[in-house]
């Protein structure tokens, strides 16, 4: 695998990007997952700016993050037994179909049903472009803390995406029409997808299992159960934030601020996850994991005491301090649970749960939100962020155990 020396005293995220290749594969997989801070807050901005329902929003956003999140771990499976480049093609198609329907529908002002199975298609067929970077990277890269580096580094541009994501969105959305954060998206899936997959040299190949281990499930791996029920609770925080930051916006008149206060959020993280990764720590990933899930519970609840866009943006600041870390040491705690033949569909499976949790938050806050208002909302928010902490700490010694056992096997 190719790897280059480091000079001392090196920037760690420059010295892993100087792999050959890395530069190229990390930049396309960033355009690549653009759409997916931008499909959710698209939805939800253009059916509520043409049909004037955020539950209808809330309920076509939870279509399509749940096809992403039930689908996405499939084509995670097939990506690790065909490939990359065989796998990734074809989906692209369905998903720029899927999306074309999706906005053509909205448009025509379509029954909501109609919009129902045109979003499935756009999520379902997305994949997790996260996951296969990340996959090349283990691939690419043998040294566990350059891995860390690495790691870090791709969670950082998940939180960038995050940030960019939902402005563009809610700017084309307020201010040129509502369909279009639909349309750029779809046009981003494309062009990145494309270059993505085209990088033949550092796609990883595709790796049997080792003789005599019986390819299991996924989801049977002893711990991996905990993990997702975990990530399912942080993506209600997301997915509920996202409904709940909209309606909150609009009840103080300024809507279009929405993607701005959701981009502080992403900011935090971003924050936290570039300081995170330039350091080696020799703790176990499970027990950061636990330390890092047992301050989202607190970090949300100050949701609670927001009264104006700007205290938001500052409490969402502080509350995504806590998340880019953590998804960091969930990605290396799930590398240390399963077998290389099985990477790319476990490291599916935490964005996946986090796309299933925010599929429901966005539903259940769309509901709440149309019956008491965004403060009614953001108690989903803070009740999933709790439940998270809660599991984690009750789950706390299985999750040692099991990672400890896989690591030493």
């Amino acid at each position: 695998m190719p790897e280059t020396v480091d000079p001392p005293r090196s920037n760690p995220y420059a010295a892993v990007l100087r792999t050959p290749g890395a530069l190229r594969f990390s930049a396309a997989g960033a355009l690549a997952r653009l759409p997916m801070s931008m499909v959710g807050i698209g939805a939800v901005l253009m059916v509520q700016g043409l049909y004037d329902s955020y539950a209808m929003a809330g309920r076509v956003a939870a279509v399509l993050g749940l096809a992403q999140a039930f689908l996405a771990p499939q084509i995670g499976r097939w990506v690790d037994r065909h490939g990359q480049r065989t796998v990734l093609l074809p989906a692209l198609v369905v998903t720029v179909t899927g999306l074309g329907g999706l906005v053509t529908a909205a448009v025509l002002g379509a029954p909501e049903w109609v919009l129902w199975p045109f979003a499935a298609l756009a999520g379902g067929s997305q994949g997790s472009y996260g996951s296969m970077v990340r996959a090349r990277w283990n691939h690419t890269l043998d040294d566990p803390r350059r891995l860390h580096t690495a790691y870090s580094l791709e969670s950082s541009i998940d939180e960038l995406v995050y940030i960019v994501g939902p402005v563009l969105a809610t700017t084309l959305a307020t201010t040129v029409a509502a369909p279009s954060a639909l349309v750029l998206a779809g046009v981003a899936a494309v062009v990145g997808g494309v270059l993505f997959v085209v990088q033949r040299a550092t796609e990883p190949p595709v790796v049997p299992p080792d003789a005599g281990v019986r390819r299991r499930a996924v989801l049977l791996v002893p711990g991996m159960p905990i993990v997702v029920l975990v990530f399912m609770g942080m993506g209600v925080i997301f997915g509920s934030m996202e409904v709940v930051t909209v309606a909150f916006a609009e009840e103080r008149g300024n809507k279009g601020m929405s993607g701005v206060v959701l981009a502080v959020f992403a900011l935090g993280s971003l924050v936290a996850g570039l300081a995170y990764g330039a350091r080696h720590f020799t703790s176990p990933p499970s027990r950061r994991f636990v330390i890092g899930m047992a301050a989202l519970g607190p970090g949300v609840s100050l949701f609670l005491l927001a009264q104006s866009l700007w205290v938001l943006a500052i409490v969402m600041f502080v509350a995504g301090l806590a998340i880019a870390p953590t998804v960091i040491t969930g990605n290396g705690l799930v590398q240390d649970m399963v077998g290389r033949h099985q990477l790319t569909e476990a490291l599916t499976w935490v964005g996946t749960s986090i796309g299933i949790g925010a599929s429901i938050g966005a539903s259940f806050a769309g509901v709440r939100v149309d019956e008491a208002g965004s403060a009614a909302g953001f108690l989903v928010t803070v009740g999933a962020g709790w439940f998270a902490t809660l599991l984690t700490l009750a789950a706390s010694r299985t999750l040692r155990r099991q990672a400890a056992a896989r690591h030493e096997g």
